[in-house]
């Protein structure tokens, strides 16, 4: 394993490995005005949510790795301290990329780049119209990190009002990731899209002490079948069926025609059952993945 110390490699290098591994990160498309009222337009992945009472964003225009100069959004907010963070969709993602520019601080990104600017309703800078989702915010702290290149200017934001497209929501009123298609960042020149195939569903609730991966049988964990994944899964159950569920399952139709098919081959027997057990698994059936298991 690659073993490395911040201390005894370049910033440049250092900052290739961070935005690599700590990676897809959110997307702040961040809006600003200056003292003067003239618009800045730019984004930034070292971006998320911290808190819902009260509503804080936090985001962070690093100081640039090669000369250390800081960006027109730092300026811009030290001097405002308003921003709005607009929300990046897959559908307009390649002309965000053109806000990244650094052009002169007297240019306007929203030209540039082909944005519409969309009248604020609490705080001084334009809203993003092409963005679906668009977050007015109060800067209550700058935690300034330090004066070197790679340096981070953290932005805590409060949402003072918050605008979200009826185009993104669904029936029932919720955000629709398929809908909203949002789009993150990964290193070097990479992005990803956070939608369709990409997503996916983890039921974890923290409420359910699951038994456990420590919990799993020997046999299980040393199958050949299933993943690390699908033992975490199994892991994730509270309580093993018991003997009358075991039972039961043993004459379903699916284990019988297993168990005829393989009669005279046990180690196929059981590989087969495994696989029908992932497949349960997949099918968000852990109790029955279970009875498939223990059947054996």
């Amino acid at each position: 394993m690659l073993r490395v110390d911040p201390k005894n490699i370049s910033t440049g290098k250092l900052h290739g490995y961070l935005l690599s591994a700590v990676a897809p990160r959110p997307i702040a498309f961040a809006s600003t005005v200056d003292e003067n009222g003239n618009p800045n337009l730019a984004p930034f992945s070292f971006f998320n949510a911290f808190s819902s009472n009260p509503p804080i964003l936090v985001f962070s225009a690093n100081r640039r790795v090669k000369d250390g100069k800081t960006k027109d959004t730092y300026a811009n907010i030290k001097a405002t301290r308003e921003v709005v963070i607009n929300a990046v969709s897959y559908r307009f993602v390649r002309k965000m990329a053109l806000a990244s520019i650094e052009y002169p601080a007297e240019v306007n990104e929203f030209e540039k780049a082909g944005f519409t600017p969309l009248k604020s309703e609490i705080v001084k800078p334009f809203r993003v119209a092409e963005s679906p989702v668009q977050f007015e915010c109060k800067v209550k702290n700058i935690i300034e990190l330090g004066e070197g290149g790679g340096a981070g200017n953290l932005f805590i934001c409060e949402v003072a009002l918050l605008h979200i497209s009826d185009e993104v929501l669904d029936a029932q009123g919720r955000i629709d990731p398929d809908k909203i298609d949002l789009c993150a960042r990964m290193g070097g020149p990479l992005y990803c899209r956070a939608s369709g195939d990409a997503v996916f569903e983890i039921v974890q609730p923290p409420e359910r002490i699951g038994m456990g991966f420590d919990s799993l049988p020997a046999k299980i964990k040393a199958s050949k079948v299933l993943t690390v994944n699908d033992l975490a899964e199994l892991a994730s159950i509270e309580k093993l069926p018991d003997a009358e569920e075991i039972a039961s399952f043993k004459n379903e139709p699916a284990f019988k025609e297993l168990q005829e098919r393989f009669r005279n081959d046990a180690e196929s027997f059981e590989w087969h059952v495994h696989d029908y057990a992932r497949q349960l698994l997949k099918e968000k059936s852990t109790l029955k993945a279970w009875q498939a298991l223990l059947s054996l």
